[in-house]
């Protein structure tokens, strides 16, 4: 097939991207760049260096034979250039990762904000449209996120839910309670979607992804210097995880936001890549906008620093936990019953979380420990009025 990856040169573009050239189909990648333009902004550097994306695609030739094509193209920006890589290149299966991932960096100000929503909302809503001009019969896979839901007192339908009111039955998108500007902006794509399925005929499978953890998959390891992908620890671009993992690594506690009780889906990049590939292989009806949950297991906030701090303990180090004043406006203790049905019903075989795992990041972080900046691991946004 003819993939093209937007977003290839992110954290799961960039592996996304070798994995599909790996198994002999066309990959093109596209990306503004301005993901690397952000961490220098917000000072949050990944911890160890990752090269240029132009050095990725010849690094990734010169290691395996295989040619990954490359564009730089801002598609909230330049549309003009966007028709013409669709109308050249004619994918047939579009991943979709071009968008700012962050929910602090969407709160840090009203600049932020806006930014955040213009390139993400713009950026799908480009892309929509150039479908409907250049590929109308390719399969847009785009990457959503669980937090469009919320933490509802009722269980996490995937994507849609039927509901009955005053004698009468309909299936509607599941009602959407976003925390962050970041997280808004992915509703609204899915609106936008959805809207552009039932009224051009597009084809759209949005995978509403929980937390993504690990570095390695099949491909980096041919070459772990040439071929990994970034690991964000900082309070912007990091995950918790992450986070836990560095400061085990160094010594110093945990940082645990308010209670601990918030609950996430979580998955590995390994399973992230599974998961677009089942959907890559079996595509929806011509019309269908789909939404799968994609996710593996669930965790609380606290239960992930318990599991770290075992694992730490286990290497020997002395690994606390500290409790912060949350700085996000969001639920510290709620039900959370997410449903996944259909990524396991296509074949679905997780890796799950093991203390194997967190020992094998663990030791990734001693080696680079060096590395960290100690500074950008509190937490400096804040979501309410001060």
């Amino acid at each position: 097939m003819r993939i093209l990856v937007l977003g290839g040169d992110g954290y799961l573009g960039w592996p996304t991207a070798m994995y599909f050239s790996n198994r002999g189909h066309e990959v093109m990648i596209a990306d503004s760049l301005a993901k690397r333009y952000w961490e220098q902004e917000s000072e949050a550097m990944p911890l160890w260096p990752v090269p240029p994306m132009h050095q990725r695609v010849r690094h990734w030739r010169a290691v395996t034979g295989k040619t990954i094509l490359d564009r730089v193209v801002d598609i909230a920006t330049n549309d003009r250039f966007l028709y013409h890589i669709l109308g050249d290149f004619k994918p047939e299966a579009i991943i979709h990762y071009a968008e700012q991932p962050s929910a602090p960096f969407s709160m840090i100000s009203r600049r932020h904000a806006v930014e955040t929503q213009q390139n993400n909302v713009i950026g799908t809503l480009n892309l929509l449209f150039a479908m409907k001009s250049q590929c109308p019969d390719a399969h847009l896979i785009k990457l959503g996120s669980m937090g469009e839901y919320g933490t509802p007192n009722i269980d996490i339908e995937e994507g849609y839910i039927e509901i009955t009111h005053n004698g009468r039955k309909d299936v509607l998108p599941f009602p959407k309670q976003p925390g962050s500007f970041y997280h808004l902006s992915k509703v609204h794509d899915s609106h936008n979607m959805m809207f552009a399925c039932r009224v051009w005929g597009l084809r759209a499978t949005d995978l509403n992804q929980g937390v993504v953890y690990g570095v390695e998959t099949e491909e980096t390891r041919l070459n772990p210097e040439l071929l990994r992908t970034s690991f964000h620890y900082d309070a912007v671009f990091g995950t918790a995880l992450n986070r836990f993992c560095v400061q085990a690594a160094l010594g110093t506690p945990l940082t645990v936001y308010g209670k601990g009780g918030q609950t996430r889906g979580f998955l590995n990049i390994q399973d992230t890549i599974q998961c677009v590939d089942l959907t890559v292989k079996n595509p929806p009806k011509v019309g269908e906008c789909r939404v799968f949950n994609q996710f593996t297991e669930v965790f609380t906030i606290q239960g992930l620093a318990d599991r770290v701090k075992a694992a730490g303990a286990h290497l020997g180090l002395n690994v606390g936990i500290q409790h912060l004043p949350n700085p996000r406006a969001e639920q510290e203790q709620h039900y959370y019953n997410p449903k996944l049905t259909k990524l396991p019903e296509l074949g679905l075989k997780p890796r799950l979380l093991n203390d194997v795992l967190i020992e094998e990041m663990l030791g990734s972080v001693i080696r680079a420990k060096g590395q960290v900046d100690e500074q950008v691991l509190y937490p400096t946004v804040k979501w309410r009025l001060q």
